[in-house]
């Protein structure tokens, strides 16, 4: 009997390298998830695509929260290189309040991605809520960035031309221009145009974005749900309410189509899980 009680005593340490491989398993795991970069691809098509911009390729990055992939993000720029996009969308919270993130860091990443293409930003939520927000502005425009603050340029491929605009995040100045009168102005400044919206918060977009008449929404702000499970468009929104929508991916409303990244980042302790840090490709295509 004594025996047997000393052998019930030691099992315990038996197991205890089965535990210790267990935890560096999901330690690494864990890593993995949120410093992995993801390259995914999507098509996006629409009859009412000018022909020039048939195969234009677009890489969208958004909610970086000051994450480095490599010394100076050099892994994540690396990625963007090697797949030679045409124009390049960044869509807010390149910034994080709760690290207060310089402002050198996101000019450090527009420079780098100006170098590669065409590139346009649109503020966050966070980038609010950090100090000289102007000042931001006009750093990245002089490192190469486009930035649009609730207005809209030209784009020009293979003669024909279509319009991109972009809106502020509500987080910023109360007098600011709206969504509203911004699309006011598209549709003005051209006879039912094609045109795309750059605006960060992908949770606006049922009841107001996709209502301005924009072919396409392209967003950020749901981290993905944060964690993804089977069957769930994400586990837990950015407002910490549970099984939010327009998380990732592709969805339609009102005769617009939304397009939401994962992003790339954590705002201050979040994490993610089964959701790895997003590169979306998104190519369009004259259908």
């Amino acid at each position: 009997m004594a025996d047997r009680t000393r052998r019930k005593r030691r099992s315990p340490l038996r197991r205890l390298p089965l535990f210790l491989l267990l935890a560096l398993l999901c330690a690494g795991f864990f890593r993995w998830s949120n410093h992995s970069l993801q390259t995914e691809r999507f098509t996006f098509a629409s009859p009412r695509l000018p022909q020039g911009f048939d195969g234009c390729t677009v890489v969208q990055l958004t909610d970086l929260h000051g994450a480095e992939f490599g010394e100076g993000n050099r892994d994540l720029i690396a990625a963007v290189r090697e797949l030679s996009p045409d124009y390049i969308f960044l869509t807010g919270d390149l910034l994080d309040r709760f690290r207060e993130t310089p402002h050198s860091y996101a000019v450090s990443l527009g420079r780098a991605m100006a170098a590669i293409a065409p590139t346009y930003f649109v503020t966050g939520n966070h980038e609010w809520a950090l100090p000289h927000v102007p000042d931001l502005k006009d750093a990245l425009e002089d490192a190469g960035v486009t930035v649009l603050d609730n207005r809209f340029v030209t784009l020009e491929r293979d003669g024909d031309t279509m319009l991109l605009a972009g809106i502020d995040d509500p987080n910023g100045y109360a007098d600011q221009k709206t969504p509203e009168e911004l699309a006011a102005e598209v549709k003005a400044g051209a006879e039912d145009p094609f045109w795309i919206l750059l605006a960060h918060r992908n949770d606006r977009f049922l009841r107001q974005y996709s209502l301005l008449g924009a072919d396409l929404v392209i967003a950020g702000h749901g981290h993905g749900g944060i964690i993804r499970l089977p069957f769930t468009d994400g586990l837990i929104s950015t407002d910490r309410t549970l099984f939010p929508s327009y998380t990732a991916g592709f969805y339609q409303e009102n005769g617009s189509t939304l397009f939401v990244s994962r992003g790339l980042g954590n705002s201050g302790p979040s994490f993610r899980l089964f959701n790895r840090p997003q590169i979306a490709v998104l190519t369009l295509k004259r259908s």
